[in-house]
Order: C-alpha cells, then sequence, then structure tokens
C-alpha cells in the first residue's frame, strides 16, 4: 500500500523560526489588550491587514521600521518587541547586574541588516547591534526618542533628512533627536557594524488617529 501524501504547507503559512512566532504572539497580545482589530492596527501603521495577520502567526517578519509603527500604534517600543523573541525572559524586579555573552541577546533578521538587543528586560536606555552590508538605505526611521550611533567596523553613510548625509567610520558617533528621520547603508557594499543606543521611550496609549509620517517620500 503506497503511503499517504501529506498536503505541503504553503510557504506564506509557515513559521519562520521561534523567534518570529513568540514577536508574533506578543504583538497579537498587545493588540487584544488594547481593543483593537488587525485593520485598526493596518490603518494606523499603513501596513497591510494581510501581512500583519501573517506576522502574528510568526510567518512574517517585520523591518525594523514596520516594527516601530506596530510599536507606536501599540503604544510600546520597537525594543519591547524585539525583546519579545528572547526565550530567556528576566525577572523585571531583579535588581542583580546583567552579563550578556556575544551569543545572547535577542536577534532579528531583517533586510537591511541584523540586530541584537545587548540587554534584557526593561532599562533605562535601549541599545542594540547592528551589522549589515546593505547598499540600499530603506525607508526612514522616525521616532519620538534621541538615539546614539557608534561605528565598530567599515565605513557607513547616514542619511538625517534635511540635515544631509554624512560618511562615518570607525570610532565615528552621531547623536540626533527625536524626531529626525534617519537610515544608514554601506558605504562601499563591505559588511559594517553600529552600537546604537536610543533613549527609552515614554510609554502610552496607542494614538487614536495614525501619527502623520514625517519620514520623506
Amino acid at each position: 500500500m503506497s503511503p499517504i501524501a501529506t498536503p505541503a504547507v504553503p510557504v506564506a503559512e509557515r513559521v519562520v523560526d521561534e523567534q518570529a512566532q513568540r514577536v508574533g504572539a506578543r504583538i497579537r497580545a498587545l493588540r487584544r489588550a488594547h481593543g483593537l482589530t488587525l485593520m485598526q492596527v493596518a490603518e494606523r501603521t499603513g501596513l497591510s491587514h494581510p501581512f500583519l495577520s501573517q506576522l502574528e502567526r510568526g510567518h512574517a517578519r517585520p523591518s525594523m521600521v514596520s516594527l516601530e509603527r506596530i510599536a507606536q500604534a501599540l503604544g510600546t517600543s520597537q525594543v519591547e518587541l524585539l525583546a519579545a523573541g528572547d526565550p530567556q525572559q528576566p525577572d523585571p524586579d531583579d535588581p542583580r547586574p546583567q552579563v550578556l555573552r556575544s551569543t545572547e541577546g535577542a536577534r532579528g533578521p531583517f533586510s537591511q541588516g541584523e540586530a541584537r538587543l545587548l540587554v534584557r528586560g526593561a532599562r533605562a536606555f535601549e541599545p542594540l547591534e547592528w551589522v549589515g552590508a546593505n547598499t540600499d538605505p530603506g525607508d526612514y526611521y522616525v521616532h519620538d526618542e534621541d538615539e546614539f550611533l557608534y561605528v565598530i567596523e567599515g565605513r557607513v553613510l547616514l542619511d538625517l533628512g534635511d540635515d544631509g548625509t554624512t560618511s562615518l567610520g570607525p570610532g565615528d558617533s552621531a547623536y540626533y533627536r527625536g524626531g529626525t528621520p534617519h537610515r544608514w547603508r554601506s558605504a562601499d557594499g563591505a559588511r559594517f557594524r553600529l552600537i546604537v543606543v536610543k533613549q527609552k521611550p515614554q510609554l502610552a496609549d496607542p494614538p487614536t488617529r495614525r501619527r502623520r509620517d514625517r519620514s520623506h517620500p
């Protein structure tokens, strides 16, 4: 007797990985806690309903820009959503110092590179390690918090919207105020590595309407 064939799972219906599944579950929990539908979140973020549905089920992975839009719509932070992918969730009341090894920390591979969260849990500031080699800068990031960037390796072009584009190399840094459109790319197609530290956001209830997009077209 020939075996019964198992139906193939469509690519769009496959879970990307356990981290994507945990991040999606956190987004769904926050959305439901605020009494929002997927259509309402889609309207506030400018992301499609099907994409958000796949994201909540772990069948898609957001860009960092999309993650920022979702965080604003749900009254949380981009880093808090990324941190949900870490299988080791710390006790928020534990006052002891925290050490992360190079193999630890929530990671997120995205179209413009890979981000690694350098702390666990709620902290006074939010440091990320960012590794990439992208020559396409992608969309602008825009958020209310101040941000600091330090180049460890490689050369990057930092685009600050109306404030211009500047070339940065190892040891160079930049600080920009909240509300400043910003994005970066490799200056020569080679790998670069950054430390990005964002001010901890003042979390609030989700806005009642979609914020004006302050990024460039």
